[in-house]
């Protein structure tokens, strides 16, 4: 039997396509007598129970050679497992930071929070502070029954560091395998707004393509045919809702929540997101090249210094209450401030 720890591998993806981190690895010996996963990782893992175990598997956090595996499967010799998770391992202690949180609903359930641009949502490669996790770690640091450093509570979804808008934190394992199932079998609705260069056309539709990681750069995702054995089947609807000559204000609504889904879906058709730096929106891609105007155009990313994208409605069922809810976040300062001096020259 052999265990080791990765350099934040990214190995696996969960149903919706987001990465899954693995943090621990066994692979059976040869002389393997047939045993539940439950009894043999918590064998192998140091201060392990075995509830916790069990309630790892419920979340899908264990992995049997590439598949996900409930708790009475039984290990046989050769077996790759692993434990994954939706953030990469923490080299050390997640610290409370006093990060402001502009929580816009919370009960003993979940939590609602408005994320600003900018604010990174896990520790990773390079942000191991100054997180919402972080912010979310002192917000909770004297609930004892909220442990931030379980998989089975927590955001139940992510949006990029530069994207605005609302997101969902579950406080207790039920709320968010429940939430969880909701974002799976799509029933959540969520609708973001997004200025574009161009003008869409048609006026609306339906995108659909795979996402998937881009097979010349692996910092970027890219869209692959419905049939392809690359990437996971996305689906984007959206409607323009304002033009203004070389740019539009877009509505997108999500079927699928794929890593940079509307970013890359919207480059996908010829419009990619105003000063989307990662996938060519930080240059001029429509209108005249006058110096006026270049000037125009660079004092709008200057404005807006991110992707102009906002995370503007949120809506799902109550884990517990079985009430609909539903969260409209108000485009952000800098957003507007852009729509604003675009409408000066439309």
């Amino acid at each position: 039997m052999t265990n080791h720890m990765e350099e934040s591998p990214i190995l696996f993806t969960d149903p919706e396509g987001n990465e899954l981190y693995e943090h621990f690895r066994f692979i059976a010996d040869p002389g393997q007598q047939l045993l539940r996963v439950d009894k043999f990782l918590v064998a192998r893992i140091e201060n392990a129970s075995r509830n916790r175990i069990q309630q790892a598997a419920e979340a899908g956090c264990i992995i049997v050679n590439g598949k996900s595996v409930k708790s009475n499967y039984r290990v046989k010799p050769g077996d790759i497992v692993s434990i994954v998770m939706d953030r990469p391992p923490y080299d050390n202690e997640i610290i409370p930071e006093d990060i402001p949180l502009d929580i816009v609903y919370e009960d003993k359930d979940l939590l609602v929070v408005n994320k600003p641009a900018g604010l990174v949502v896990h520790p990773g490669h390079g942000n191991y502070s100054g997180t919402l996790v972080n912010a979310l770690a002192w917000h909770f640091k004297d609930t004892p029954e909220y442990d931030v450093n379980d998989p089975r509570m927590g955001l139940v979804h992510r949006i990029d560091k530069d994207t605005s808008g609302l997101l969902v934190v579950a406080k207790t394992p039920d709320a968010k395998t429940d939430l969880g199932k909701q974002f799976f079998n799509k029933t959540t609705k969520r609708e973001y707004n997004a200025l574009v260069w161009g003008y869409p056309s048609p006026h609306s539709g339906t995108i659909i393509g795979n996402i998937g990681r881009s097979l010349s750069d692996r910092l970027q995702m890219d869209v692959f045919p419905v049939d392809s054995e690359y990437g996971k089947p996305a689906v984007t609807h959206y409607e323009t809702l304002e033009t203004f000559g070389p740019v539009s204000l877009v509505k997108c609504v999500l079927e699928t929540g794929r890593t940079h889904q509307i970013r890359v879906h919207m480059k996908h058709i010829g419009h990619p997101l105003f000063n989307d730096a990662r996938y060519g929106g930080d240059k001029i891609l429509r209108g005249n090249r006058t110096a006026a105007y270049a000037k125009f155009v660079e004092n709008c990313f200057n404005i807006c210094p991110r992707q102009a994208l906002h995370a503007r409605t949120l809506g799902f069922i109550h884990p517990v209450t079985k009430k609909e809810m539903f969260f409209t976040s108000e485009i952000p300062e800098d957003m507007t401030l852009l729509l604003q001096k675009w409408r000066t020259v439309s």
